[in-house]
């Protein structure tokens, strides 16, 4: 493992208590979010937890009278048990109604938990839609990612803590106020065996937190050396070259030094909390025999001893749970504060006026001296790109790997902006479109697609999710791309399940696969075509196959392929040579075979390959 991975605990990024209470700042943020999840059924938990709330000093006053009526009921030769046996139904009652309207609060709990992890999980999902690719492809960026995404659990666990804090909290108040009717002084000795246990608990918290965060990048890694670790799709590659060592060997020395630094962690949580522990236990017992001494000088009747011995029990518990509820919420809503930090992320965009799209292309795309350099790089991937791609025509991409090919596309797409320069659709800047409709006017195929584990229909229908029902368009775009093979092969038609993650689910040969994408690009009647290394896994034949459909089936229309297979990239109407980000040769085959320069030779060297 390099050294440069490995973080002691000293290089954490540390939290002060001052910052432990910064999440808090979230919360009535957060408990909108959860009463716009289910407005009735919050109603029905606050009202259910206010209800319960009072239920433990009502049951302690109840007792009380219990108590007191029995003895003064042994010392009366006339005994009367009216009273006693009226109470101890009213006793029986309050417990009864406790325990439904406890139930009642769990339900709604469970209810809501799900209500809010489903929308939360939505919205981020919808978030990560709304960001650019420099955002999503940045490390830093993608570690708020992945605590916003990775933190639903503890949101929603988050949730109740709250809410049974706030019922804790009322409770609390009630037999404080009973205390301090018979007993001040007990609330003393209260304060003294749980307030050292809480500030020690908050303080760990923090630490808890700081060490989580500083690790996401390292827990990442951990999880994707699981996933390859024991992994269908890594299987055959983990096995062939005897990687299983080398993957559990990083695992083990990662995942080591996390465990010695939560390790080291819970031991001084454990210490400290032990010795505030035993000063609580201390001070719970000297409360104890103050109750005794008062009793036994006449000072309190057995009845009130047995309130307040059972109410300083249930006190001291009920504020051992608040306080350690409360380090936990501290901790739970810094995570909340990721997931806000992440929802609240705007794009990184230009300020410009949006003006409409052409109805259709008249001229075609221009690029002027473009230079573009990937955020976090040094070293430029175009340098200076000027070409025009004309309306209706056909053009082929050709150049070694990391000439920028790709590149170009996403540039296109406005996945990315140029670092200088310009593109232009007619005229206009492509910056100054709205990207969303912008988009909806390219179908697209890229040569790292990807394999979505839904049905066969739907894996279709992703070039055009709206017409997934539409049996008519996902048949004929099948057609033409001769996915309609494929789909005559599955025993389930269009309604397969492909991969091997669910249940009954058929996996496809690569030629397969890239079949079933091409089929998503012929789902949209789009205005301009791209095609990047999109046969790759197909056979000679299969690919000339379906590059001469391709060829017929968008004649007309703008298209842009990219291909490492000159035989299909010569019917391309012309051809753009790159080299090292720049442009060295633009025309039709025959002019940059007569050309020489790198296309004739690499066209040579393919061909030879044939011979």
């Amino acid at each position: 493992m390099a050294a440069k991975r490995l973080k002691s605990f000293a290089d954490q990024e540390r939290l002060s208590l001052r910052d432990s209470f910064k999440g808090w700042q979230s919360i009535p943020r957060f408990f909108r979010e959860i009463y716009a999840a289910g407005p009735g059924l919050f109603a029905l938990n606050l009202t259910g937890r206010l209800l319960k709330a009072f239920s433990p000093v009502v049951l302690l006053w109840i007792g009380k009278i219990i108590i007191d009526e029995i003895v003064l009921q042994m010392g009366n030769p006339e005994t009367d048990l009216t009273r006693l046996w009226t109470f101890v139904g009213l006793e029986l009652g309050v417990a009864l109604l406790t325990d439904l309207i406890g139930r009642w609060v769990t339900l709604t709990d469970g209810l809501l938990g799900d209500l809010y992890s489903n929308a939360s999980s939505e919205r981020i999902i919808r978030k990560a839609r709304d960001l650019t690719m420099e955002q999503l492809e940045n490390p830093v960026f993608y570690d708020k990612l992945e605590r916003a995404r990775m933190q639903t659990n503890s949101r929603v666990s988050l949730m109740s803590n709250v809410l049974v804090q706030g019922e804790s909290l009322l409770s609390i108040a009630s037999l404080v106020a009973g205390l301090i009717y018979f007993e001040p002084w007990l609330i003393l000795l209260l304060l003294i065996s749980i307030v050292p246990s809480f500030i020690n608990e908050l303080k760990f918290s923090s630490d808890r937190y700081s060490l989580a965060r500083s690790w996401t990048s390292e827990r990442r890694e951990l999880d994707y050396l699981r996933y390859i670790g024991a992994n269908n799709r890594t299987a055959q590659e983990v096995k062939l070259f005897g990687l299983t060592g080398f993957i559990a060997a990083r695992f083990r020395d990662m995942a080591a030094q996390y465990y010695r630094l939560t390790r080291r962690l819970a031991i001084r949580q454990s210490l400290f909390g032990g010795l505030f522990n035993l000063l609580g236990i201390l001070a719970y017992y000297g409360a104890y025999v103050l109750i005794i001494f008062r009793t036994l000088g006449g000072l309190l009747t057995l009845g009130e001893l047995t309130f307040l011995s059972g109410s300083f029990n249930r006190l001291q518990s009920n504020m051992q749970g608040f306080f350690s509820r409360f380090t936990r919420i501290s901790e739970s809503a810094l995570y909340l504060k990721d997931y806000f930090d992440f929802i609240d992320l705007e794009p990184e965009r230009r300020a410009r006026e949006v003006v409409p799209l052409p109805d259709e292309i008249r001229e075609g795309f221009e690029f002027r001296d473009v230079y573009f350099t990937y955020p976090e790089s040094s070293t430029p991937v175009l340098k200076g790109v000027s070409f025009r791609i004309r309306a209706g025509e056909k053009l082929a991409f050709v150049g070694q790997n990391g000439a920028g090919k790709t590149t170009l596309i996403k540039l296109i797409l406005q996945f990315y902006e140029p670092t200088s320069g310009q593109i232009l659709l007619d005229g206009t800047d492509i910056t100054r479109f709205d990207k969303e409709a912008y988009r909806q006017r390219f179908g697209v195929i890229f040569q790292d697609f990807f394999r979505y584990e839904f049905t066969l229909r739907e894996n279709i229908a992703v070039g055009d999710i709206g017409a997934v029902a539409d049996d008519a368009r996902i048949g004929e775009a099948a057609r033409k791309s001769l996915a309609d093979q494929v789909v005559g092969e599955m025993a389930g038609g269009l309604e397969q399940q492909l991969g091997r993650r669910f249940n009954k689910g058929q996996e496809l040969s690569g030629g397969q696969w890239q079949k079933v994408a091409l089929a998503r690009a012929y789902m949209k009647d789009a205005d301009i075509m791209i095609l990047d290394e999109p046969t790759a896994s197909l056979d000679a034949r299969a690919e000339y196959e379906v590059f001469e459909r391709f060829i017929g089936l968008t004649k007309g229309r703008t298209s842009i392929i990219i291909s490492h297979r000159f035989s299909t990239v010569r019917m391309a109407d012309r051809i753009l040579v790159l080299e090292g980000g720049v442009i060295s040769a633009l025309g039709t085959h025959e002019e940059l075979m007569e050309q020489g320069g790198l296309y004739a030779e690499l066209f040579a060297l393919q061909a030879a390959g044939y011979q």
